[in-house]
């Protein structure tokens, strides 16, 4: 079939995109290289097509299927969207991505080259040529460029101009070869595993997304309506993702986490689910935030807990017990916080939080603590616990936890931290007690630097009066100023301990008051039931690699980044990603900004941005597959010529 009656029947609602199917994810190199090798009439491969009854379809976009028997891509999307883009002149309506990979194409009558629209370089020459223009015009506008070429320098190659026009032009004539999949019998798992195995160069369609294509087939809004609960949160602070949010909507309705189980669930049934799990995870969120101080996204670890909680909530409320009173509500919170501080969902999500949900069945929280007990041994921190802490994606929650809810003062104005007061966390600063520029001096090891002992939260003037200046000197100056301030952020107050010679001593001093403020913490939520607390303390590895995020500017580098990438029209990355044994959630390493699954998900590698980190770490995510970076603007290169070929210029 031509390419130009394919885009016919696009427009006409006969041949659209199954609503499984992710978006556009191809950048301008692949589009050049796609118009490149039609101009030189090599193969480009055909299509995959899954015919069948327009009444029982779901699409993407918001556009009308014709009625009778519809063609939905199952491969070749990304072809024809580009094909259609650049030869139309706008994008389909079914497209869901970045138009600007395939705006602005240009054509070198010289060359025969394709590129991009730069303006020093293409602005006014007559040799450079909008192949959009150029399609939309046809046949019939070729006399327009015909009189632009006709000039004392240019006319004695008028004749190759022109061919070489009509060669771009003949591009919407190439037939493509369509393959169709047909017959009642190709249910939409049947058309799914077809999907995955055409595109096993690729990202392959998660249960989730099979579990979601299922949900939109009589729900067609649904997508749209998780969505925009997920941008409800993001600007309460909150970055989720719609794979976790559909992990709640399942467990609430089938109280399973496999996906499999919400396939059969009518579309009455997972709109109340929706409603209910969002409802649940709120509540979640405000309990801990307000018992826990964890009141942002950088500090929500243990995510995967929220699916067994929006489950334990809603079934005390569907069997009309009530909310769960406060010795409930703290049980459960200490559940969460454990979960998170130790990473059980940090490797086998799915079979974790199953074992959770059988954990909860009978409404007693006491399975579900005891089960956490035996998977990770003894329940209270050690002293020698707080080296691995110094780690960012566990490191954080911890203190912050600490420092919110605790009796930590400030220790310029010393005024109390307590949670709900300055909401988010860039208005408290991550302070170095012993000032990093003076240990470097004195030759300290980078993970004795940014050890967890050595942290402590300030206001950001505190943070900026301080500086540098040697504990020795300014805290007597805090001590006569605010008594007590120190002592409430756990800092020994023996004076020796504030010379810098003695730097590794404090820090080991210090490890025991915060091991024993968090374990004082901890068993507050257990209201006197410390059972809980006893038993062989929890192995204690210090293995991993890598301290995260270590200062408010680095944060602020690093966010600046993440809104620039989502600018781009691509996936915000993970701040402090917790890279983890996939089987025990033992921390491997914590990479400062990463995107496991790539920018692009069907065709980059996973990318991390990692800065001011040492050697070990970096080695670490290449062995990984990781596309590393060691500063933002060799990363933004990246984004811009390799993701979305910009030139200088064009950018």
């Amino acid at each position: 079939m031509k390419i130009s009656t394919i885009l016919d029947h696009i427009d006409s609602g006969h041949m659209a995109l199954p609503e499984f199917q992710r978006g556009y994810v191809w950048n301008g190199d692949q589009v050049r290289g796609l118009f490149d090798s039609m101009y030189k009439r090599h193969p480009v491969g055909g299509l995959l097509v899954w015919a069948t009854e327009s009444m029982g379809a779901t699409h993407r976009g918001d556009g009308t299927l014709a009625p009778g028997i519809v063609k939905l891509l199952l491969d070749g999307q990304q072809r024809m969207t580009s094909l259609y883009g650049v030869i139309r002149g706008k994008p389909p309506k079914f497209f869901d991505g970045k138009a600007k990979a395939f705006t602005g194409l240009q054509f070198n009558l010289d060359t025969q080259t394709f590129e991009f629209y730069q303006p020093a370089k293409m602005k006014d020459h007559p040799l450079w040529v909008d192949v959009s223009e150029l399609m939309k015009g046809g046949t019939d506008g070729l006399g327009v460029y015909i009189a632009k070429l006709s000039t004392p320098e240019l006319a004695p190659k008028l004749g190759d101009y022109v061919a070489r026009l009509s060669r771009v032009l003949g591009i919407a004539d190439i037939d493509l070869h369509i393959e169709e999949v047909t017959g009642a019998d190709k249910s939409l798992d049947v058309v799914v595993d077809i999907f995955n195995r055409v595109n096993s160069g690729g990202t392959k369609l998660s249960k989730g997304d099979l579990a979601l294509a299922k949900i939109c087939a009589d729900w067609p809004t649904g997508r749209d309506e998780m969505k925009n609960k997920l941008k409800e949160w993001h600007g309460n602070g909150y970055d989720f993702s719609l794979d976790w949010l559909l992990r709640s909507v399942n467990t609430v309705l089938t109280g399973e986490a496999k996906f499999l189980y919400l396939h059969e669930q009518g579309p009455a049934e997972v709109q109340d689910a929706l409603r209910r799990a969002c409802k649940q995870i709120d509540v979640g969120l405000n309990m801990i935030a307000d018992r826990l101080g964890l009141d942002h996204d950088r500090v929500l670890f243990s995510r995967g807990g929220f699916p067994v909680m929006a489950r334990y909530l809603d079934q005390r409320q569907q069997k009309k017990l009530g909310p769960p009173n406060e010795k409930e509500r703290d049980k459960l919170l200490f559940w969460y916080f454990q979960s998170g501080m130790w990473g059980r969902f940090s490797g086998s999500v799915e079979s974790y939080i199953d074992k959770d949900l059988e954990a909860i069945e009978s409404d007693d929280l006491d399975t579900l603590l005891e089960q956490l007990r035996l998977w990770h041994g003894g329940l209270r921190a050690e002293a020698a616990h707080f080296t691995g802490w110094s780690l960012g994606a566990r490191f954080y929650p911890v203190l912050y936890m600490l420092t919110r809810v605790g009796e930590a003062r400030d220790w310029g104005s010393g005024i109390g931290l307590k949670a709900n007061m300055h909401g988010k966390m860039s208005k408290l600063e991550v302070h170095h007690i012993f000032p990093k520029a003076q240990l470097y001096k004195r030759n300290s090891k980078k993970s004795e630097v940014n050890a967890l002992a050595n942290y402590c939260f300030l206001t950001k003037d505190t943070n900026l009066d301080i500086s540098d200046t040697l504990p020795e000197i300014y805290f007597p100056k805090i001590e006569a100023a605010h008594p007590g301030a120190l002592a409430s952020q756990w800092i020994p107050m023996d004076p020796e301990l504030w010379k810098i010679e003695n730097y590794r001593d404090f820090m080991e001093a210090r490890k025991i008051l915060l091991a024993s403020e968090l374990n004082k913490r901890l068993e507050s939520l257990l209201h006197g039931d410390t059972k809980w607390m006893s038993g062989a303390a929890a192995p204690i590895v210090d293995n991993a690699v890598g301290s995260g995020v270590e200062s408010e500017a680095e944060e602020a580098e690093l966010e600046a980044l993440n809104d620039w990438v989502v600018e781009q029209g691509l996936p915000r990355g993970t701040i402090d990603y917790d890279y983890a044994d996939a089987q025990t959630g033992e921390q491997i390493a914590v990479f400062d900004l990463a995107w496991p699954t790539g920018l692009q998900e069907e065709l980059s590698q996973p990318v991390v941005v990692l800065l001011n980190e040492e050697a070990a770490v970096i080695t670490l995510a290449s062995q990984a597959g990781y596309q590393c970076f060691t500063d933002t603007a060799s990363f933004r290169r990246y984004v811009r010529t390799d993701v979305l070929s910009e030139t200088a210029d064009a950018a």
